[in-house]
Formats: C-alpha cells, sequence, structure tokens
C-alpha cells in the first residue's frame, strides 16, 4: 500500500547543537520557501553549551566564551536577539601551574614564546638552552606533510617546551596531546610561522606585533549557553527524536528513520544535514555513504568533566588572572581552573557574596580519571586548589557536568580524513555533514562548517515541491 502527497521542498537537519541550529537558519534564511525541521536525539538543544545553577546564579558548564576575533559567533548572537549581552572578559590573563607554582603565562603563540627569557622558572635552565638552539639550528622542512604539534616544536625547541608549554594549551581546548595532534588541523599558525623566519621564536615574535584593539573572546550576561536556545526560537525543532539510519527514498530524495525498528517512523526530505558528532555520524551513514562512515568511525573522541564551584567570597583566597592551565606532566588531576568571578563581570554581580569558579578533567584517553563518583572529582579538584591557590574552605554548592565523548581528536592526517569524508559525501545528492569533527572545535568554526553545509544542500535541492511516499515497512511522519 502507498501513498504520496505534494509538499514544499524539505531539509532535515540532524543535531540540535549549535551546528544544527546554524545550519537550519541559514538554510531558512536563505530559503523562505524550504520547510527546515530539525530533528535532536535529547531532550534539550545546545550540544556542548549548557547553562545550569550553581550557587543561585546560572552559569555556562560547558563552553563558556566565543573567539570574538571570527566573525561567525557574534554575529549570530546578535542576530538571535542577544547583541545587547555580548560582553568581554575583564582579564584573560591565565597563569600556569607547574613545578609546585603558579607562573605568568609568557607571551606565546600557542606555546611558542616570544621570549625565551620570560619563560624562565616555568622551563629548566636545561629547557632554556635547549631551546636558544632553534635560533641556530638548520630550517624544519615538512613539506605537504602533516606532523604532530609536538614533533613540530620539539625539533626546534625541545621536549621542555612541548610539556609545559604548548601541552597545557592544547590539553585547554582539544583535552588531547601535543604529540597525537595535527600540527595542519589543530595548530595551522604554528605551521606558517615555519614559511616566516627558520626559528620559531622569532617568526613567532614577528607575528605576534602589536596588542589588538579587538578582544580575543567574547561571552554573554547570563551565558553563552543561552545561545542555542535563541536561535532555536521559531525552528521547527523535534526532541527526543533519534535517527537511526538515512535510506534514499523512490524520488530520489531521503527517508529519514526514527523510532525503535520494530516500528520506525519515516520523515520525508528533499535534503539532509547530518550535524552530529562523527560517532552516531558513522552509524547513520553506514548505508548511505559507506566510503565515509568508515572514515568517521576513525575520528576519536575525548571525555571530560567540568567541575563548578561557590565558595563564600569573604574566604576565598587572592588570587590573580583568569585560572590556571596544569601540564599534564606534573601528574595532577586538574587539567586548569578558571575563576569565572574574575574573567566575567557578569558572574561575580550576580553571585553577590559568593565567588564561582570552574575546574576541568580529563584528556583524551584518560577515561579513568572520570570514573568515579561526582563527590571524588569534586574532592580532587578542592585537593589541586588547595595546594595551587591555598584554598582551604569548603564549596556552598558544586555541579559536575560530564561530557563523554564531547572534544574530537584532531589526529596526524585529520584535513587529509576530512577531505575524504567530504568528498564521499558530495557524491551523494541532498547529503552535507557539519560539527565540531571537521574543521574546529570553536563556536565560530561550527557555524562557518553549518553554513558550509546549507549552501551545499540548497545548491541542490529540487526547484520544484517534493514528494512523499508512504511504504508497508513504516509509517511516514509529515
Amino acid at each position: 500500500m502507498t501513498a504520496s502527497s505534494t509538499r514544499p521542498a524539505r531539509v532535515v537537519v540532524v543535531g540540535a547543537g549549535i551546528a544544527g541550529l546554524s545550519a537550519a537558519t541559514a538554510v531558512r534564511r536563505e530559503r523562505p520557501d524550504v520547510e527546515v525541521l530539525v530533528l535532536e536525539a535529547t531532550g534539550r538543544v545546545g550540544g556542548k553549551l549548557r547553562l545550569a545553577e550553581v550557587g543561585g546564579v546560572a552559569v555556562d558548564v560547558g563552553a563558556e566564551s566565543i573567539l570574538n576575533r571570527r566573525p561567525e559567533g557574534v554575529a549570530l548572537a546578535r542576530a538571535s536577539g542577544l547583541g545587547d549581552r555580548v560582553v568581554h572578559p575583564a582579564t584573560t590573563a591565565a597563569r600556569i601551574w607547574s613545578r609546585g607554582r603558579l607562573h605568568s603565562m609568557p607571551r606565546s603563540i600557542l606555546g611558542v614564546p616570544v621570549d625565551l627569557r620570560s619563560a624562565s622558572g616555568l622551563l629548566s635552565a636545561e629547557g632554556v638552552a635547549r631551546a636558544e638552539l632553534d635560533a641556530v639550528l638548520p630550517a624544519t622542512e615538512i613539506g605537504e606533510e602533516d606532523v604532530s604539534v609536538g614533533w613540530l616544536v620539539e625539533q626546534r625547541l625541545g621536549p621542555e617546551v612541548v610539556d609545559r608549554l604548548v601541552e597545557p594549551l592544547l590539553g585547554g581546548v582539544y583535552a588531547g596531546h601535543a604529540r597525537e595532534l595535527s600540527a595542519r588541523a589543530a595548530t595551522p599558525q604554528l605551521v606558517a610561522l615555519l614559511a616566516r623566519d627558520r626559528s620559531l621564536v622569532r617568526a613567532a615574535g614577528e607575528a605576534v606585533g602589536e596588542p589588538s584593539d579587538v578582544p580575543l573572546f567574547a561571552g554573554l550576561v547570563g551565558g553563552v549557553g543561552q545561545l542555542p536556545v535563541a536561535v532555536a526560537a521559531g525552528l521547527d525543532l523535534r526532541t527526543t527524536t533519534t535517527v537511526r539510519d538515512l535510506v534514499r527514498s523512490p524520488e530520489g530524495g531521503w527517508h529519514v528513520v526514527t523510532g525503535p525498528a520494530v516500528a520506525p517512523s519515516l520523515v520525508a526530505a528533499d535534503a539532509v544535514v547530518v550535524a552530529v558528532p562523527a560517532t552516531p555520524a558513522s552509524r547513520m551513514l553506514a548505508g548511505a555513504v559507506p566510503a565515509a562512515a568508515l572514515e568517521l568511525a576513525g575520528i576519536e573522541y575525548a571525555s571530560m568533566a567540568v567541575i563548578t564551584l561557590a565558595f563564600p567570597a569573604d574566604r576565598f583566597p587572592a588570587v590573580e588572572g583568569s585560572g590556571f592551565l596544569v601540564p599534564p606532566v606534573d601528574g595532577r588531576t586538574v587539567k586548569a581552573a578558571t575563576y569565572s568571578f574574575a574573567k566575567w563581570q557578569w558572574v561575580r554581580d550576580a553571585a553577590d557574596d559568593l565567588v564561582v569558579l570552574r575546574t576541568s578533567i580529563g584528556r583524551h584517553r584518560e577515561e579513568r580519571a572520570l570514573q568515579v563518583p561526582d563527590e571524588e572529582l569534586v574532592a580532587r579538584s578542592l585537593a589541586d586548589l588547595r595546594e595551587a591557590v591555598g584554598l582551604d574552605v569548603p564549596p556552598v554548592d558544586q555541579h559536575v557536568q560530564r561530557w563523554g565523548g564531547g572534544l574530537p581528536q584532531y589526529a596526524v592526517g585529520h584535513l587529509d580524513r576530512v577531505r575524504r569524508i567530504r568528498s564521499a559525501v558530495a557524491e551523494v545528492r541532498g547529503l552535507a555533514v557539519c560539527g565540531a569533527a571537521y574543521d574546529g572545535l570553536g563556536i565560530p568554526a561550527c557555524i562557518a562548517s553549518a553554513e558550509r553545509a546549507a549552501r551545499q544542500v540548497l545548491d541542490q535541492l529540487p526547484t520544484h515541491p517534493g514528494t512523499a511516499s508512504l511504504g508497508s515497512h513504516g509509517r511516514m511522519d509529515p
């Protein structure tokens, strides 16, 4: 038994993280005549952007800032009605907790210092001496090859710069390891330095130049977690709807398969944007684009946890800057701490007589550190804070946010992998992929990835309304 109905062209977006919501918004903006439906497996929108109440204040427990020197993130916030809430950090002067004390962060490009003298103390005398060889070593040639960030920096500056400077910075962004992450994908700025000067230090000094008047980061009063909610407003959105498969329809469009295997529901679509992490995307595309699915399955993810704590302001020790990073070589549990009350004035104002801060725990393939109860993660955070800044007072409130498989790892060869994925997907009409697994983890990069996917499917949409078929194997949802 079959039935058919005429309908406007429809794009289904799978995933309501910031990438999926941005893709849906871009399609609707460019083609108001096209139906856009967003399907989300969980009960909420936002992906890794999320708010939770701690100490009576709603604060970010996922991403808490937007890279401001790319336009996409702040532009989306303004377009979504949040322009009057855009703010910039009061301070971004992070420190490094290493060798038992807090050190000022040397001015650097992704851990490559512009002045080696500023790293004295953080680096040993032997480490500084090795790094100084950068000025006289022959040029490091990599051609078109991809290498790890750690390998590249170690060739020029030695292992201590990798361990004490590069690792803590990359750990905060990727929860990964410098000697495994792709230099071309994760730190293209460092690769570009090789073309400026054979010395990375000299090249970094030239590239830094004069301080910019444009703040590096932005945030939102009330938290970045407001952004996906604002973007989702007005979109046709279904939560708690898991997509299990994508099947070609007889008309050349798609049947998006949701619901249990014994009673599947089929959502008709002329085009589909897959905006979920690599692992579920791989399962979803296994039948439609097996080559892309295989490549997606090879992208590994790191798990982490964000522990947010509130303390009485009058009992909190004096601290400097916006927080601190921790090199993994020191063997601490915490990999970073952010003084939210110092970084964001709105947090300090909202918390009144409390100070709110957060720590992060977890790196790639170190999930064992997270396999303890929430209370233990809090206790380990407090122990490290006690040793780092002398904090010796219990929190009045706490929140543990676990992000299992939260951060994709851009392993050596990642750019080639992404090219193969996109090449395979491009051979299938009416299909695109986007999200943090491809072109960058930050909010602006995810938005740019989403807008690229939206353009791709819009270019392939039929000019006439599609038709939906109902087959005996399942129910066709409108």
